[in-house]
């Protein structure tokens, strides 16, 4: 068994982590408090090639192992986990767009996604489905060569930017059992009928949008559906969702270690009766913690991206990497908030909007709850071991 990072990966991450240095840690708290949208981040990205990380060669993109894209994830959120947001839900679609597209759809998209000159999200859940999509109620009826779609999405990242927009639908909202009559289309920007009416209000994860989207009987050609079968869309966007799995337990990674380097940091630093508070026992422990879960979370998130690169089913996975490593990131924000005692709950201080930026990570992609029971069932069906 090997833990180590490869040169090449190393060598990236390297890069990575002088880009977040340099552009996105001196101006993460400032504009994460003005509510500006990252744009000039947003460009450098592009410039490096990171819309391109799920894309193939072939259609000009980095085709990126799983391994090195858990440590794009890590090395962003580490600077603002809300630029990751950006990346990740971009990412995501361009995974599914390649493993289940058509070549026509693969042809007309990926190589502008892959550049960044296009970007995408995916439009799952719903007012009254989130974890449970097959409780989704847009639906998509066939009219002629085209389907007519109406219903609404709700926490949609990159709403206002995606071109082309994934959406999942019903197309035969009577089918039994649900999925097999869930579909994914894709609708291009500007396309009659779709709105993006709001944006929501959130605790953290800022910097990126999250949108309430309206679709008013948009109309799209029968082309547009992905892969070019009905009945496999919630298939297409659950295997999409391994991936993103991995994507939220490299961002809580992130999150869990920008915590404990500001807690590191800050008991050498701060003085309390005389001495650095980093000297009392009590502080000792909770870093160590800090230190102990991360390099778990870390360990755990790699080792299912490696599964992923071996080509196995690895839902089972990801899932224990995404609750094990989305924990992490509570605690050790918790922890390090904690260690910064009031000036902790300050937002001068980068830890106030860690603790703010970590309770997404338990519930995004699959709340921890479910995927338990999700990882649980795997375990008692034979089609996982731990050994």
């Amino acid at each position: 068994m090997d833990f180590t990072l490869t040169d090449e990966q190393r060598l990236y991450r390297d890069s990575l982590r002088d880009f977040v240095d340099r552009e996105i840690v001196p101006v993460a708290r400032d504009w994460e408090h003005e509510g500006r949208y990252p744009t000039e981040i947003v460009e450098s990205m592009r410039k490096l090639g990171l819309f391109g990380l799920a894309v193939p060669e072939e259609y000009g993109g980095l085709a990126a192992d799983t391994v090195s894209f858990a440590l794009t994830f890590e090395e962003i959120s580490r600077g603002w986990m809300g630029v990751a947001g950006i990346l990740g839900s971009h990412a995501v679609s361009c995974w599914m767009l390649a493993r289940h597209g058509t070549d026509e759809q693969k042809d007309r998209y990926l190589p502008d996604l892959a550049t960044g000159q296009k970007r995408t999200g995916i439009a799952l859940t719903e007012p009254g489905a989130g974890t449970d999509l097959q409780g989704i109620t847009t639906t998509a009826r066939r009219d002629g060569d085209d389907y007519v779609i109406r219903g609404t999405k709700m926490w949609i990242t990159n709403a206002r930017h995606a071109d082309v927009l994934p959406v999942l639908v019903k197309t035969d909202p009577e089918a039994t059992p649900r999925h097999r009559g869930m579909s994914i289309l894709l609708v291009d920007a500007g396309t009659p009928g779709l709105e993006v009416t709001k944006d929501m209000g959130k605790l953290g994860y800022k910097g990126t949008e999250s949108c309430e989207v309206v679709l008013d009987d948009v109309r799209v050609p029968s082309s547009a559906l992905l892969s070019g079968v009905e009945g496999k869309g919630l298939q297409h966007a659950l295997s999409s969702l391994e991936t993103g799995r991995i994507n939220i337990a490299a961002r809580s990674v992130g999150i869990a270690q920008r915590a404990y380097d500001e807690a590191l940091s800050y008991a050498r630093e701060r003085t309390a009766f005389g001495q650095a508070i980093g000297d009392f026992q009590a502080v000792q422990l909770r870093l160590a913690e800090i230190a102990v879960q991360l390099q778990a979370a870390r360990l755990m998130t790699y080792w299912a991206a490696s599964r992923m690169d071996d080509g196995v089913r690895m839902d089972t996975e990801s899932g224990m990497a995404k609750i094990f490593a989305s924990e992490t990131a509570l605690q050790c924000a918790t922890d390090a908030m904690r260690i910064h005692g009031g000036y902790g709950y300050s937002t001068e201080f980068e830890v106030e909007r860690l603790y703010r930026d970590a309770p997404l990570m338990s519930i995004g992609e699959g709340t921890n709850d479910v995927l338990r029971s999700v990882v649980a069932k795997s375990l008692l069906a034979g089609k996982a071991s731990i050994s």
